[in-house]
């Protein structure tokens, strides 16, 4: 009887620390390899602004829309001219290559019917591997996590220690 009461004591403990744990906060990153188009519908004939950022090297763009350009490393952006000969409403791939690294934009372009709607590009990717750092330390959420551990280690004992009717010896 006394192994049950302290194996539940035990996963109790166990499982108001696992409930506590800080869950790891995405922070604004902005290292990587990041492309976009501005603006990202234009009509034909228009200047588009190419920008890449966080490559070390020239990047590559191309386009069914417009010659290859590359931009010079240490630069971020470059302007090109859509061609006068792309068709309205259509929906164009635009590609930046950073060495191995490569990422894909959409360009619109303006006029005849609007294109179906697209899920959006994520901006940002995700910045794992922050969880268990000090970084960002939050007073409250300590006290709060410490105060439920000690809640919980509190009534795991005292269910332990309370006696049954049938234990009176």
């Amino acid at each position: 009887m006394r192994a049950i009461r302290v194996t539940s004591a035990a996963l109790l403990s166990a499982t108001a620390l696992a409930m506590t744990a800080p869950a790891a906060r995405a922070h604004d990153d902005d290292s990587g390899f990041w492309a976009r188009v501005l603006p990202t519908t234009v009509a034909a004939g228009d200047p588009v602004i190419l920008r890449a950022t966080g490559c070390e090297q020239s990047v590559t763009v191309a386009s069914a829309v417009f010659d290859t350009v590359t931009i010079r490393r240490g630069r971020t952006t470059a302007r090109v001219m859509v061609d006068r000969d792309a068709r309205p409403g259509a929906v164009y791939e635009v590609s930046f290559y950073c060495g191995t690294f490569w990422q894909s934009v959409d360009l619109t372009i303006a006029g005849g019917r609007p294109a179906p709607v697209r899920p959006a590009h994520p901006r940002k990717g995700v910045h794992a591997g922050d969880g268990g750092s000090l970084a960002g330390l939050n007073l409250k959420e300590l006290g709060l996590g410490a105060a439920l551990i000690t809640g919980a280690l509190g009534t795991a004992y005292h269910l332990s220690r309370r006696r049954t009717e049938g234990d009176d010896a």
